[in-house]
């Protein structure tokens, strides 16, 4: 068995541990990264950017959100459910975070809101300016992936502090004695065992989004029929299960929520779409929330969740259609095309010809109704009674804003079916405000710490869209948090050998 030794350790070389890495090395410490894939990023890569509250961009921009604002808009949001002092170090650490990051060379290309909320539900459901979307490598416009960007910076910067990775050697268990983590075994991609040893140990693996076994296990959900999450390759849950078995406190994990096609990616102009504040209906045929919210996608993926069959369908006629490709759409996203409408009929043939089994075309509404399992009569009431609102101008059931009241009259008519998705699981590491792990008794565990969504555990039962690029955002400052923790504790032991 191989040996190594160093200062510290980190497991696994996503967002969060990229940024542990960096950050103790840049306090002095030797570090080694253990990474199962043969890249850095994980999920990050995915995705656009993450939150800051007060940094040099925002106040360029004349954004005046303070990080005690933030902080008290979530605790509002979460009930105070969650640990008060992790998410006012976190709000506190992040607008100066971006900076250290810019510092590195990370560009954003701008600060944004995730959605903007309807006048009448603006002052408590409305997204702030905190997502700092990362300039796509090569310039263009933002979009998924925007933010492998930075994860390249980031691992310029950690290879640059002589951080050690390990490619596709990915660790399976944390040594403990006498109560304390004192290193971990792995094993690289000839089968090789190694054994690890440092005085800290930062465990960021990611979650479990991608083991359907433990999903189903710990949220309820099932993957694949109940609900469609992003599914990393190698976000397997190693992270919780090496920290329960080293003693760590299990707290609840939770899916982080929103809603989208099967395989949606590969059918994003039509994904995109049917985000608009249309006709929603579940499988009953009727309506279950004002559409004019659906832009706030936990909401809408909440919603989804406690409707039949934990499924949904948005609809539109030919008449909607043709405006949303003269005008655009009613509702504009940060994340799918501008120009989606220009690209539908092109989408829409094609899958409709290859038999994608999430949406139908119709000329009537029971025909329809038929094509996509939902109650004949029940879409045809909701339909008779949902036009005649549309007529007076006023939604008396859910008071949708009235330039959204637009009938469902035109064949043919086009349906969507929406499910429960989500961008991956967060939480189940008892942590405090310092990242270090903690027992079911609340007593550290000396020598481990975890950060990113393994330990993400300040969201409640639903993510903070309000407050948007929140999970990267958790994922980098306590990433730095547990990098400046774990050798802090390294100093103190220098200092003391020195005297």
């Amino acid at each position: 068995m191989k040996s190594i030794e160093t200062d510290v350790i980190v497991v696994a070389a996503g967002l969060s541990g990229l940024a542990s890495a960096i950050s103790a090395a840049e306090n002095g410490a030797s570090v080694v990264a253990f990474e199962k894939s043969n890249t850095t990023g994980g999920a990050a890569n995915m995705g656009m950017g993450p939150l800051g509250i007060g940094s040099r961009i925002q106040k360029e921009h004349m954004i005046s959100l303070t990080p005690g604002e933030a902080f008290r808009k979530h605790m509002y949001f979460t009930h105070y459910r969650v640990d008060a002092r992790m998410v006012r170090d976190y709000y506190f650490k992040s607008g100066d975070t971006i900076n250290w990051l810019m510092d590195m060379g990370v560009e954003f290309i701008t600060v944004s809101r995730a959605f903007s909320a309807p006048e009448a539900t603006r002052a408590y459901s409305d997204g702030e300016f905190t997502w700092h979307v990362v300039k796509p490598e090569g310039g263009g416009p933002p979009g998924p992936r925007s933010a492998s960007a930075m994860i390249k910076k980031m691992t310029e910067k950690a290879v640059e502090l002589g951080v050690e990775f390990k490619f596709e050697t990915p660790v399976n268990k944390v040594i403990m004695e006498n109560g304390k983590a004192v290193g971990v075994i792995a094993k690289d991609k000839d089968g090789n065992e190694i054994e690890a040893r440092a005085k800290a140990i930062i465990i960021a693996t990611g979650g479990f989004g991608d083991n359907p076994k433990m999903i189903n296990e710990l949220t309820g959900y099932e993957f694949g029929k109940t609900i469609y999450n992003f599914a990393i390759p190698g976000m397997k849950g190693d992270g919780l299960n090496m920290a329960w078995e080293a003693g760590a406190g299990k707290v609840t994990p939770v899916m982080e929520l929103m809603y989208q096609l099967p395989d949606n990616m590969n059918h994003f102009i039509l994904d995109g779409a049917f985000r608009q504040p249309c006709l929603w209906v579940n499988k009953i045929g009727q309506r279950f929330m004002p559409e004019d919210q659906i832009a706030n996608t936990t909401f809408t993926g909440n919603a989804i969740t406690t409707q039949p069959g934990m499924i949904a369908y948005s609809i539109f006629d030919s008449k909607l259609l043709r405006k949303y490709k003269k005008n655009g759409p009613d509702i504009i996203s940060h994340v799918h095309p501008h120009d989606l409408y220009e690209h539908f009929d092109e989408a829409w043939e094609r899958d409709i010809t290859n038999g994608y089994e999430p949406i139908a075309q119709a000329d009537t509404i029971e025909e329809l109704a038929e094509k996509m399992g939902i109650s004949v009569e029940g879409l045809v009431q909701q339909v008779e009674e949902y036009n005649e609102m549309c007529e007076a101008g006023f939604d008396e059931i859910f008071e949708k804003e009235r330039q959204y009241m637009q009938p469902i009259e035109k064949g043919p008519f086009y349906c969507c079916r929406q499910h429960v998705g989500a961008y991956g699981s967060v939480g189940g590491i008892l942590i405090n405000h310092k990242t270090q792990v903690m027992t079911e008794n609340y007593d550290v565990i000396e020598g481990l710490f975890a950060a990113g969504s393994d330990a993400c555990n300040i969201f409640g039962d639903s993510y903070p869209f309000i407050l948007s690029g929140n999970t990267m955002g958790f994922c980098l400052n306590s990433g730095r948090i547990a990098g400046e923790n774990a050798t802090a504790n390294l100093v103190e032991e220098d200092e003391e050998d020195f005297s």
